[in-house]
């Protein structure tokens, strides 16, 4: 599984935000890592230098095999809870798809 996190010019740190989501991927995803090929996470601070609620955004994209990529995203007040937010709806959707392929067998 490759994980490719892209983030937009407002965010800092960005070598420990990838450690970041990379930790939090490989710990929550970790069970269903072997259907997935790529994982692409895109980070943006919607309002850039300005403070306000649910201004950090995450978008998860997981490429699976044979499959047509599924996304989801969350919101929040920090980068890690947006993070942690978009990757167990991750979790939960991969859950419930690949759950549905193993009952069509």
């Amino acid at each position: 599984m490759h994980i490719q996190v892209n983030t937009d010019n407002t965010i800092s740190g960005r070598e420990d935000v990838t450690r970041f989501v990379e930790t939090v991927i490989t710990s929550k995803l970790g069970a269903v890592s072997s259907a997935i090929t790529r994982i692409e996470v895109h980070l943006q601070d919607t309002n850039a230098e300005k403070k306000g609620p649910d201004d950090k955004r995450c978008m998860v994209e997981a490429r699976l095999e044979g499959r047509k990529p599924v996304s989801t995203t969350d919101t929040a007040d920090t980068l890690q809870s947006a993070i942690t937010g978009a990757v167990d709806k991750m979790r939960n959707l991969l859950d419930r798809e690949l759950g549905k392929a193993r009952a069509r067998r």
